[in-house]
């Protein structure tokens, strides 16, 4: 349905345009989530007689929720890695100190480690200031032809390289999540290396995610990601790799994928305002997904 993961689209329409079938396609995503769970009576919850189809791997074991399945990768990073709540506590810290300085954010206030610290439990190690935040929102993205910029009147940011993943459904569980080979292919597709990237906007629906695109992209080793975000000060808007600095879906709200590639875009052509990255950013990299669906598009100011 979302080919590999909502960016997808985004990769149909460059690959359309590429090919000559279009001059500029317009990829959108609506979200009325928060509005339609306020509203039960004309949205009611989804409800299933049978467990068939994809159901059949997450309903027996009353594992409806993506959290569930995420929660187990972060759980093995605790175990395996070493991650601490408190080092992945900087995914959210991070996502709403930014999130403070833009004014279309869902959640405006600053997180502390002591509220993170006692949030209650969601899926362990995953509490509730880990998950993002439903909202409602559209994000609009025009792809256009790279023979068409005479018809562009805005900055033109380049595609200048894309992947995606698509993980199979069953019983036994992928050993790693999407992000991760469609990270390695990322930059394959690339003579930029990971040093080269100005800013990342990764896909949050729970901040482990973040932390698995760090690794998956090449900008910590495998395992690395608690100690590479310690303290904050890597991934801040003034730090080396400033992450999510619209405040991410944790703190700007859940835009499903899309709120990630806008950013880029807006960091790119220098429109961020109160949050923007300081320097001249050329290139971005953000993404969408990261579980059983991943991908991830390289984005370039020439």
């Amino acid at each position: 349905m979302e080919i590999t993961s909502q960016l997808g689209a985004v990769v149909a329409a460059a690959m359309a345009v590429r090919l000559g079938q279009a001059r500029h396609v317009i990829c959108f995503r609506t979200v009325y989530e928060a509005a339609a769970l306020s509203r039960p009576d004309e949205y009611p919850p989804l409800r299933r007689e049978t467990v068939d189809g994809q159901s059949q791997w997450f309903a027996p074991f009353n594992a409806l929720s993506a959290v569930n399945w995420t929660a187990q990768y972060a759980m093995r990073h605790v175990a395996k890695y070493g991650l601490t709540r408190e080092q992945l506590a900087q995914i959210a810290l991070t996502d709403r100190a930014h999130a403070a300085l833009n004014p279309r954010a869902l959640v405006r206030k600053p997180l502390t480690m002591d509220e993170y610290m006692s949030a209650r439990m969601i899926s362990s190690p995953l509490c509730l200031y880990d998950c993002d935040r439903f909202t409602d929102a559209s994000t609009v993205l025009i792809v256009s032809a790279g023979s068409a910029i005479d018809e562009v009147t805005c900055v033109p940011i380049r595609i200048d390289a894309m992947a995606g993943t698509v993980e199979r459904l069953s019983w036994d569980q992928a050993e790693w999540m999407a992000c991760y080979p469609t990270g390695v292919d990322l930059w394959k597709r690339t003579d930029y290396k990971p040093k080269d990237v100005d800013t990342a906007q990764l896909y949050d629906g729970f901040s482990f995610q973040a932390l698995a695109w760090l690794e998956a992209l090449g900008f910590c080793a495998l395992g690395e990601g608690g100690r590479f975000i310690e303290g904050g000060s890597r991934i801040a808007l003034d730090g080396e790799l400033p992450l999510n600095t619209f405040g991410g879906q944790i703190g700007a709200g859940r835009l499903h994928g899309f709120g990630f590639a806008h950013e880029a875009v807006v960091q790119l052509r220098g429109k961020g305002g109160a949050r923007q990255i300081p320097g001249d950013p050329r290139v971005a990299v953000c993404t969408s997904g990261g579980g059983p669906l991943a991908t991830a598009l390289l984005l370039a100011r020439d």
